[in-house]
């Protein structure tokens, strides 16, 4: 059997590859493999479930809930809530664990079971891999302990949840939004009630487009993937900006006045600035991935910001904040993570405090966004490869350094092997687009020469 977990938890087409027998194992396991490492300390664990609004989170959701009940584990049923709000409630409620039902950006058949430890944090890799373990031994008829009578684990809907994210969300601004107009994409998904609310609650005026969630339409044509709706509405109601999520709200982009798209990496620019300002940037430091823009890294060397890179994917960005105290980090996709409100990237929160900048300053989202400029980038896929060989053909080492002196200092190469495809990723940046394409092209041959 391949690895279960990957990046963000556990994910497939819901009924295919995510079946409820699946979803009720796995809770079971996380319920045994958390309990011998102590997580529980002798006392009778509780955990938050939640989900996104996908029709499969219905059955999935009371396939979680049986298995941790069956494992003497209380449920705190919270129903229909962002990501970020679960790993919140995780912590706030003083949870052993808390289970998140979505496949995030992703089309509406596919759905995911996704874990958070005590305090809302994501799970080490090596309590998933003890996950992966113990649900294969019971899948393959190894007996457990259930648990009988006052044992079993009683299970009740915590309708409170809503109310108290979005009052934590509320207290994390540092200023009012009074006085501007916003439209809201809610991606028919998980933040469709809470981020109006919020957004509201703030003092701003708010258009919703995407917030009629009806468990088919997530993600469809609409949300942090599909910008074009959002782009026209902020146009047409004379929008100061826009924000759009994805179906489980932990990413944010933004969109300006005059309907131009704002990245990942232009909003971690400004919210870097901005918490400068008021001193809550740690070290002066930002943690964000190699695939974020050469633009984003000189703003932040001419800021005198210093720029911390890791590996693409947000739980590494989470990794390093943790380890060495930084307060800020993300990724070019719109995963920024405020460690001192968030345990996890928070779509709302990163919204809220975007909107709190530009109420705040007086400024455009396009001036703030201005701080840095996105160098043309241009991405090419090179299947059927030994990806396994990027790191050690000379021949192809000799392809990038060729490529890269001819770049210079206003250029960039990037060659990355995909983590769940036999493919090689080929990343250029460049002043010029024209400029990019032709040396993306010509590496892109070099990886099937030397690769395939």
């Amino acid at each position: 059997m391949g690895r279960l977990f990957g990046t963000d938890g556990v994910r497939g087409v819901a009924n295919a590859d995510l079946t409820a027998e699946m979803a009720l194992g796995l809770s079971v396991a996380a319920a045994h493999v958390l309990a011998e490492a102590g997580t529980f300390e002798g006392h009778r664990p509780k955990a938050v479930v939640g989900r996104d609004p996908r029709a499969s989170g219905e059955f999935l959701e009371a396939a979680v809930v049986a298995g941790l009940a069956s494992a003497g584990v209380d449920v705190l049923r919270v129903g229909v809530l962002p990501t970020p709000a679960v790993a919140y409630l995780t912590g706030a409620l003083g949870a052993d664990l808390g289970v998140m039902l979505s496949a995030s950006h992703n089309a509406m058949p596919d759905n995911g079971v996704k874990f958070f430890a005590r305090g809302g944090h994501k799970l080490a890799d090596d309590l998933e891999d003890r996950i992966e373990k113990v649900y294969e031994e019971h899948r393959t008829g190894a007996p457990w302990d259930r648990p009988t009578g006052s044992g079993v684990g009683r299970v009740r809907d915590y309708d409170e949840g809503f109310d108290q994210y979005v009052a934590h969300l509320l207290a994390a601004l540092p200023n009012r939004l009074d006085g501007l107009r916003i439209v809201l994409d809610e991606a028919h998904g998980a933040a469709a009630r809470v981020s109006p609310e919020a957004f509201q609650r703030a003092g701003a005026e708010i258009v919703t487009i995407g917030a009629e969630p009806d468990g088919l339409n997530i993600n469809d044509g609409c949300g942090s993937t599909h910008l074009g709706k959002l782009k026209a509405a902020v146009v047409e109601h004379g929008a100061h900006l826009g924000i759009a999520h994805d179906g489980d709200a932990d990413r944010c982009l933004a969109v300006d006045h005059t309907g131009e798209e704002v990245d990942g990496d232009q909003i971690l620019a400004v919210l870097a600035l901005a918490m400068r300002e008021r001193s809550a940037l740690r070290s002066d430091a930002v943690v964000a991935t190699v695939m974020s823009n050469l633009g984003f890294k000189l703003a932040m060397e001419r800021e005198g910001i210093h720029l911390v890179q890791t590996a693409v994917g947000d739980r590494y960005v989470l990794e390093e904040m943790k380890e060495k105290d930084y307060a800020l980090g993300g990724e070019q996709s719109g995963h920024v993570i405020i460690l001192d409100h968030a345990t996890t990237g928070d779509g709302t929160l990163t919204g809220l405090l975007l909107a709190a900048r530009i109420a705040q300053s007086g400024r455009t989202l396009r001036d703030l966004a201005s701080v840095m400029e996105r160098l043309p980038q241009v991405l090419v896929n090179v299947p059927d490869v030994d990806k396994s060989r990027v790191k050690t053909s000379a021949d192809l080492a000799a392809a990038v350094s060729e490529a890269e002196r001819e770049l210079g200092e206003t250029g960039r190469v990037l060659l990355r092997p995909s983590g769940t495809e036999p493919l090689v990723r080929v990343m250029v940046e460049a002043a010029d687009i024209e400029q990019a394409r032709t040396v993306a092209g010509r590496l892109a041959d070099a990886v099937k020469s030397a690769l395939g």
